[in-house]
């Protein structure tokens, strides 16, 4: 099965990436798979406090995954899994493409600020030639009825 890689993080354009994913995922017959990763420059304090805090970071990362898996369980028929990781995004999202060969596309929200479209977007984009799949850009100011009629 050809699964949609989506990454699961606190931006806004997030969400549009999420619902673009499952959408696709769900008229195609694919999965989802939603990637998370936790920067290693949180954890450094006391090895105490940076295992707390990496626990917490886990925490907060499944209540806001059940989010959205609760959505596309109920209105898409999908069952995402989560990956969580741990490192620089960029690598551990690259890394997880690598790792996991039913990962089919990979799909990023683009921010609609003047600052661009965001770190990942323009990370990724340079090094867009080094991934062996195709990736999507969802731009993040795309309305509901739009998205359903893309995908």
């Amino acid at each position: 099965m050809r699964k949609f890689l989506v990454v699961l993080d606190d931006s806004r354009e997030c969400l549009n990436a999420m619902r673009f994913a499952a959408m696709r995922a769900s008229h195609t017959g694919g999965g989802v798979a939603i990637l998370s990763v936790i920067p290693p420059d949180e954890f450094n304090h006391w090895i105490g406090v940076g295992a707390v805090m990496r626990e917490e970071a886990r925490e907060r990362i499944h209540a806001h995954f059940e989010v959205f898996a609760k959505w596309m369980r109920d209105k898409q028929g999908i069952d995402p899994e989560l990956v969580i990781r741990e490192g620089q995004p960029v690598d551990e999202i690259m890394a997880q493409v690598h790792d996991d060969p039913e990962i089919g596309v990979l799909v990023l929200g683009a921010g609609t600020d003047k600052k661009g479209p965001g770190p990942l977007v323009t990370q990724l984009s340079r090094s867009a030639g080094a991934l062996p799949i195709p990736m999507t850009i969802v731009p993040g100011d795309l309305s509901k009825e739009k998205l359903e009629a893309i995908t």
